[in-house]
């Protein structure tokens, strides 16, 4: 066995100039650029007994991405949003100062047949000037993404600044979010196109960094600087994301994220007493965990 030890889930462990940990947060590195929890959805069968059903939940001081990889989600939201996400687009809420949202299976795809959804949700911090700002939702289909190969590397730059390019998802600090696919045997300096913290997650395939392998599921972490290069298969799928660092602490309590622990404490109480702004003529609502203490981020 290696020095580093075993992946464990929610544990982290330091290989050089990476640090190695199942999505975020984990416990070494709670953010990283303005990115704050990263949620693995799938690869999971639905149909017919079982869909996705996530009904109205508030969130305030963050802005929720999604993007999928197989199967269909419908999104709506408190501003009045209606907006399906296929493989490949990609969803952006932006809850500010706070917004309510559920996503589901659409209808027409509760037809008895079986289907798979695999993707990412992903919660990205905002400043802290900017965490009172109005609601806002954005989508993009994939066509409009800026799309590139170099050698045998394919680039989708879904969000943020990379490489010269820019999303049309709008951002609000200097961050990126990429998806590559590999096909030959590559080495990768990352650096090069992008900056501040990097975050890479390996979807599938096989990556090597500072001569350890890292399992699927697992997110590698390069602070700014850092030299040590990543080695990867043929085949294999990466999500690369981060940006600078936001100034300020970040507290995250259930689907709140705030640099100021009061306007957390507010949300939980209007949330409880259903004084939080809600979506018109949806009749779903997902009670406030009673024991969620703040966590320092």
């Amino acid at each position: 066995m290696s020095h580093s030890g075993m992946i464990i889930p929610e544990r982290s462990r330091d290989i050089g100039d990476f640090l190695v940990g199942r999505l975020l947060p984990f416990r070494k590195k709670r953010m990283i650029g303005p990115f704050i929890f990263i949620d693995h959805m799938g690869p999971v069968a639905l149909g017919p007994e079982r869909y996705m059903d996530v009904g109205q939940h508030p969130h305030i001081g963050l802005a929720t991405l999604t993007y999928l990889f197989e199967g269909t989600l419908e999104h709506r939201d408190g501003l009045g949003t209606r907006q399906r996400i296929e493989p490949g687009s990609v969803n952006l809420m932006v809850a500010g100062s706070g917004v309510t949202h559920t996503e589901r299976t659409p209808e027409e795809l509760r037809n008895g047949a079986v289907f798979t959804l695999h993707g990412y949700q992903i919660w990205i911090a905002l400043p802290s000037n900017l965490e009172d700002m109005e609601p806002a939702f954005f989508h993009a289909d994939k066509s409009e993404l800026p799309q590139w190969k170099q050698d045998s590397v394919s680039y989708t730059l879904i969000a943020g600044k990379a490489y010269g390019r820019e999303s049309p998802i709008p951002h609000y600090s200097e961050m990126f979010f990429l998806e590559l696919r590999i096909g030959q045997p590559s080495v990768l300096d990352l650096s090069k196109g992008v900056s501040g913290e990097i975050g890479i997650v390996v979807v599938s395939g096989i990556v090597r960094a500072c001569n350890e392998e890292v399992a699927v599921g697992s997110i590698l972490y390069s602070k700014p600087g850092d030299s040590c290069q990543v080695s990867c298969d043929s085949q294999t799928h990466l999500l690369v994301f981060g940006g600078e660092p936001l100034e300020g602490e970040r507290y995250i309590n259930w689907n709140f994220v705030s640099s100021d622990r009061s306007k957390i404490d507010a949300a939980r109480l209007a949330w409880k007493e259903k004084s939080f702004p809600m979506m018109e003529g949806e009749l779903s609502y997902i009670p406030l965990p009673e024991s969620n203490s703040p966590l320092k981020n």
